[in-house]
């Protein structure tokens, strides 16, 4: 979609507000380019909907292939760890997030948080419709429904510059979150317990155990819930992609700025702002 953006940062929230002024019906369904979908996807997306206790809707999504090796970790990180977290939160404090793959709300709801120009200068827009939905006193329903997503990761380069983007992202919106990945990380704690005991018995215990209790998440996820075939194959990949979460995680930890769409941008009050114009701090 061409058109200008009235000067936002956010360029995809920027077209989407665009989108949704010109929409002729109250529901919305809005979805990331390179999602693939099944031809009864609108009748699931939407039926929800007509609960007025509902406020949107979305879904989980899956790699429509997975064949290189950055691609493989993806897929492996996605199930084991990245949708194992937002498991857990929803159990915690109920679904307060959307993922961008799939959001259908109405009009309605979106004006009641000042409609997307509210956000379009902000980072993790997904997130923030979500959340500020469910703080408007309505359900997020996550949809026991998966789409597909064809964009691949396929360079380690560009998959660790998108999980960087998401970490940093997160650094900023939910801190004490951020903060508590360092006790969901299970390899450097079960190293560093393999280190402080220094036997070899207790130390392929200690990994028996880390390594069962990681490949029954993403089995119970990927297998049991998302029916994701091939899962078999990259299982394996649990630790490799752990040790590269946590190196991720720290390095977020004194990360600035964040790279998007071929720019770069830094976050300052909740506010995404382009390098380019970024003051120089004395």
């Amino acid at each position: 979609m061409a058109g200008p953006n009235r000067g936002a940062i956010n360029d995809k929230v920027a077209k989407l507000r665009r989108l949704v002024a010109e929409a002729q019906y109250e529901i919305v369904v809005m979805c990331d380019s390179d999602v693939r979908v099944t031809p009864d996807y609108l009748r699931i997306v939407v039926a929800p909907l007509a609960d007025r206790n509902v406020g949107a809707v979305t879904c989980f999504y899956l790699p429509a292939h997975s064949q290189t090796l950055a691609e493989n970790l993806q897929t492996i990180g996605m199930i084991s760890d990245f949708y194992a977290g937002l498991l857990v939160g929803w159990q915690l404090e109920g679904i307060n997030f959307a993922l961008g793959a799939t959001i259908g709300t109405s009009l309605e709801r979106l004006a009641e948080f000042g409609g997307l120009q509210a956000i379009e200068n902000q980072p993790g827009d997904d997130l923030l419709i979500g959340r500020l939905i469910a703080e408007h006193g309505h359900e997020v329903k996550l949809l026991p429904y998966t789409v597909k997503k064809l964009g691949g990761r396929h360079s380690i380069k560009e998959l660790l510059a998108k999980r960087m983007r998401w970490m940093v992202v997160m650094k900023h919106m939910r801190r004490s979150a951020h903060f508590g990945l360092l006790f969901t990380q299970g390899l450097p704690w079960v190293l560093a317990a393999i280190v402080a005991h220094r036997s070899g018995g207790l130390a392929l215990a200690y990994f028996g155990i880390y390594l069962g209790l990681r490949i029954a998440i993403a089995w119970s996820i990927g297998i049991r819930g998302l029916k994701q075939p091939g899962l078999r194959k990259v299982i394996s990949l649990i630790p490799l992609w752990d040790a590269l979460a946590f190196f991720i995680w720290l390095a977020s930890l004194l990360r600035k700025n964040i790279e998007w769409r071929d720019g770069e941008y830094y976050i300052r009050d909740g506010m995404l702002v382009a390098a380019s114009s970024r003051p120089v701090e004395k």
